[in-house]
Protein backbone atom coordinates (compact mmCIF):
# COMPACT_ATOMS: atom_id res chain seq x y z
CA UNK A 1 0.00 0.00 0.00
CA UNK A 2 2.99 2.33 -0.27
CA UNK A 3 1.56 3.67 -3.53
CA UNK A 4 -2.20 3.40 -3.03
CA UNK A 5 -2.32 4.20 0.67
CA UNK A 6 -0.90 7.74 0.35
CA UNK A 7 -3.03 8.42 -2.74
CA UNK A 8 -6.14 7.25 -0.89
CA UNK A 9 -5.34 9.52 2.05
CA UNK A 10 -4.65 12.40 -0.33
CA UNK A 11 -8.08 11.98 -1.92
CA UNK A 12 -9.69 12.00 1.53
CA UNK A 13 -7.81 15.20 2.39
CA UNK A 14 -9.01 16.81 -0.83
CA UNK A 15 -12.63 16.14 0.22
CA UNK A 16 -12.16 18.61 3.10
CA UNK A 17 -10.52 21.29 0.97
CA UNK A 18 -12.40 24.60 0.39
CA UNK A 19 -12.20 23.88 -3.34
CA UNK A 20 -13.31 20.29 -2.97
CA UNK A 21 -15.80 20.35 -5.93
CA UNK A 22 -13.06 21.46 -8.33
CA UNK A 23 -10.67 18.86 -6.92
CA UNK A 24 -13.37 16.19 -7.26
CA UNK A 25 -13.82 17.11 -10.91
CA UNK A 26 -10.06 16.93 -11.47
CA UNK A 27 -9.79 13.58 -9.70
CA UNK A 28 -12.67 12.19 -11.77
CA UNK A 29 -10.95 13.29 -14.98
CA UNK A 30 -7.55 11.81 -14.22
CA UNK A 31 -8.99 8.60 -12.70
CA UNK A 32 -10.56 7.78 -16.07
CA UNK A 33 -7.14 8.22 -17.72
CA UNK A 34 -4.40 7.14 -15.34
CA UNK A 35 -5.06 7.70 -11.61
CA UNK A 36 -5.52 4.52 -9.49
CA UNK A 37 -7.93 5.92 -6.85
CA UNK A 38 -11.66 6.03 -7.63
CA UNK A 39 -13.42 9.41 -7.19
CA UNK A 40 -15.95 7.77 -4.86
CA UNK A 41 -13.24 7.88 -2.18
CA UNK A 42 -13.55 11.66 -2.26
CA UNK A 43 -17.23 11.86 -3.20
CA UNK A 44 -18.47 9.84 -0.20
CA UNK A 45 -17.14 12.12 2.57
CA UNK A 46 -18.24 15.20 0.61
CA UNK A 47 -21.80 13.82 0.41
CA UNK A 48 -21.66 12.91 4.08
CA UNK A 49 -20.55 16.41 5.08
CA UNK A 50 -23.13 18.17 2.86
CA UNK A 51 -25.90 15.65 2.07
CA UNK A 52 -28.13 18.29 0.45
CA UNK A 53 -25.44 18.88 -2.16
CA UNK A 54 -24.74 15.18 -2.74
CA UNK A 55 -26.41 14.98 -6.14
CA UNK A 56 -24.60 18.12 -7.31
CA UNK A 57 -21.30 16.57 -6.24
CA UNK A 58 -22.25 13.36 -8.05
CA UNK A 59 -22.99 15.37 -11.20
CA UNK A 60 -19.62 17.10 -10.98
CA UNK A 61 -17.87 13.74 -10.62
CA UNK A 62 -19.82 12.26 -13.54
CA UNK A 63 -18.98 15.22 -15.80
CA UNK A 64 -15.29 14.88 -14.93
CA UNK A 65 -15.38 11.13 -15.59
CA UNK A 66 -16.94 11.69 -19.01
CA UNK A 67 -14.21 14.19 -19.95
CA UNK A 68 -11.54 11.79 -18.72
CA UNK A 69 -13.18 8.88 -20.56
CA UNK A 70 -12.99 10.78 -23.85
CA UNK A 71 -9.33 11.63 -23.24
CA UNK A 72 -8.54 8.00 -22.36
CA UNK A 73 -10.40 6.85 -25.46
CA UNK A 74 -8.46 9.23 -27.70
CA UNK A 75 -5.15 8.19 -26.16
CA UNK A 76 -6.01 4.54 -26.73
CA UNK A 77 -7.05 5.24 -30.29
CA UNK A 78 -4.21 7.51 -31.38
CA UNK A 79 -1.32 7.04 -28.95
CA UNK A 80 -1.46 3.38 -27.89
CA UNK A 81 1.77 2.37 -29.63
CA UNK A 82 3.62 5.41 -28.29
CA UNK A 83 2.69 4.67 -24.65
CA UNK A 84 2.92 0.88 -24.99
CA UNK A 85 6.18 0.67 -22.97
CA UNK A 86 4.70 2.86 -20.22
CA UNK A 87 1.58 0.69 -19.95
CA UNK A 88 3.77 -2.38 -19.69
CA UNK A 89 5.88 -0.76 -16.95
CA UNK A 90 2.72 0.16 -15.01
CA UNK A 91 1.47 -3.43 -15.24
CA UNK A 92 -1.69 -2.43 -17.13
CA UNK A 93 -0.93 -4.05 -20.47
CA UNK A 94 -2.35 -7.52 -19.78
CA UNK A 95 -5.60 -6.12 -18.35
CA UNK A 96 -6.04 -3.68 -21.23
CA UNK A 97 -5.35 -6.44 -23.75
CA UNK A 98 -7.97 -8.63 -22.07
CA UNK A 99 -10.59 -5.90 -22.45
CA UNK A 100 -9.49 -5.27 -26.04
CA UNK A 101 -10.01 -8.94 -26.92
CA UNK A 102 -13.53 -8.97 -25.46
CA UNK A 103 -14.55 -5.64 -26.97
CA UNK A 104 -13.15 -6.41 -30.41
CA UNK A 105 -15.16 -9.62 -30.69
CA UNK A 106 -18.35 -7.92 -29.50
CA UNK A 107 -18.00 -4.77 -31.62
CA UNK A 108 -17.43 -6.90 -34.71
CA UNK A 109 -20.91 -8.35 -34.19
CA UNK A 110 -22.75 -5.20 -33.05
CA UNK A 111 -21.32 -1.90 -31.73
CA UNK A 112 -24.31 -1.41 -29.44
CA UNK A 113 -23.65 -4.73 -27.71
CA UNK A 114 -20.48 -3.07 -26.43
CA UNK A 115 -22.79 -0.57 -24.71
CA UNK A 116 -24.14 -3.23 -22.34
CA UNK A 117 -20.68 -4.58 -21.65
CA UNK A 118 -19.38 -1.12 -20.76
CA UNK A 119 -22.44 -0.30 -18.64
CA UNK A 120 -21.83 -3.36 -16.48
CA UNK A 121 -18.11 -2.59 -16.45
CA UNK A 122 -18.86 0.77 -14.85
CA UNK A 123 -19.87 -0.98 -11.63
CA UNK A 124 -17.00 -3.45 -11.32
CA UNK A 125 -13.76 -3.10 -9.33
CA UNK A 126 -11.84 -2.93 -12.63
CA UNK A 127 -10.52 0.65 -13.01
CA UNK A 128 -12.43 2.76 -15.54
CA UNK A 129 -9.26 3.62 -17.44
CA UNK A 130 -8.90 -0.02 -18.55
CA UNK A 131 -12.17 0.29 -20.46
CA UNK A 132 -11.60 3.81 -21.81
CA UNK A 133 -8.22 2.87 -23.25
CA UNK A 134 -9.49 -0.48 -24.57
CA UNK A 135 -12.51 1.19 -26.20
CA UNK A 136 -10.23 3.62 -28.01
CA UNK A 137 -7.88 0.87 -29.16
CA UNK A 138 -10.77 -1.17 -30.57
CA UNK A 139 -12.54 1.89 -31.97
CA UNK A 140 -15.90 1.46 -30.23
CA UNK A 141 -18.22 4.03 -31.88
CA UNK A 142 -18.27 7.23 -29.83
CA UNK A 143 -22.05 7.38 -29.30
CA UNK A 144 -22.45 3.97 -27.61
CA UNK A 145 -19.18 4.54 -25.76
CA UNK A 146 -20.32 7.86 -24.25
CA UNK A 147 -23.80 6.49 -23.51
CA UNK A 148 -22.24 3.54 -21.67
CA UNK A 149 -19.92 5.79 -19.68
CA UNK A 150 -22.85 8.05 -18.78
CA UNK A 151 -24.99 5.18 -17.51
CA UNK A 152 -22.22 3.03 -16.07
CA UNK A 153 -20.45 5.70 -14.05
CA UNK A 154 -23.62 7.72 -13.43
CA UNK A 155 -25.37 4.91 -11.61
CA UNK A 156 -22.39 4.52 -9.30
CA UNK A 157 -22.02 8.14 -8.23
CA UNK A 158 -25.74 8.90 -7.96
CA UNK A 159 -26.48 5.70 -6.04
CA UNK A 160 -23.66 6.59 -3.68
CA UNK A 161 -25.07 10.10 -3.15
CA UNK A 162 -28.57 8.70 -2.63
CA UNK A 163 -27.40 6.03 -0.18
CA UNK A 164 -25.52 8.55 1.94
CA UNK A 165 -28.43 11.01 1.77
CA UNK A 166 -30.76 8.31 3.12
CA UNK A 167 -28.45 6.41 5.43
CA UNK A 168 -25.66 8.79 6.44
CA UNK A 169 -22.59 7.28 8.08
CA UNK A 170 -24.21 3.83 8.29
CA UNK A 171 -24.63 3.79 4.52
CA UNK A 172 -21.03 4.87 3.99
CA UNK A 173 -19.76 2.09 6.27
CA UNK A 174 -21.99 -0.46 4.55
CA UNK A 175 -20.75 0.62 1.12
CA UNK A 176 -17.14 0.29 2.23
CA UNK A 177 -17.88 -3.12 3.71
CA UNK A 178 -19.77 -4.59 0.75
CA UNK A 179 -18.34 -2.76 -2.27
CA UNK A 180 -15.91 -5.56 -3.11
CA UNK A 181 -18.65 -8.21 -2.90
CA UNK A 182 -20.96 -6.13 -5.07
CA UNK A 183 -18.17 -5.38 -7.52
CA UNK A 184 -17.12 -9.00 -7.91
CA UNK A 185 -20.75 -10.08 -8.26
CA UNK A 186 -21.23 -7.66 -11.13
CA UNK A 187 -17.89 -8.77 -12.56
CA UNK A 188 -19.19 -12.35 -12.73
CA UNK A 189 -22.32 -11.07 -14.46
CA UNK A 190 -20.05 -9.17 -16.86
CA UNK A 191 -18.10 -12.35 -17.65
CA UNK A 192 -21.38 -14.16 -18.29
CA UNK A 193 -22.56 -11.39 -20.61
CA UNK A 194 -19.29 -11.48 -22.57
CA UNK A 195 -19.55 -15.25 -22.96
CA UNK A 196 -23.18 -15.03 -24.08
CA UNK A 197 -22.47 -12.30 -26.62
CA UNK A 198 -19.50 -14.20 -28.05
CA UNK A 199 -21.51 -17.42 -28.35
CA UNK A 200 -24.35 -15.49 -29.95
CA UNK A 201 -21.93 -13.89 -32.41
CA UNK A 202 -20.43 -17.25 -33.36
CA UNK A 203 -23.91 -18.73 -33.76
CA UNK A 204 -25.00 -15.89 -36.04
CA UNK A 205 -21.93 -16.29 -38.21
Amino acid sequence: MRLFGPLYQRALAWSRHPRAPALLAGLSVIEAIVFPVMPEVMLAPMCLAQPRHGFRFAGISLAGSLVGAVVGYLLGHYAYEAVHPLLRALGWLDRIDAQVTSLRAIVAHSPWQAFWLLVLAGFTPIPLKMFTWASGIVGVPMLPFLAAMLVGRGKRVYLLALAIRLGGERAERALLRWIEHIGWGVLLALAGLVGWLLLRGHGAS
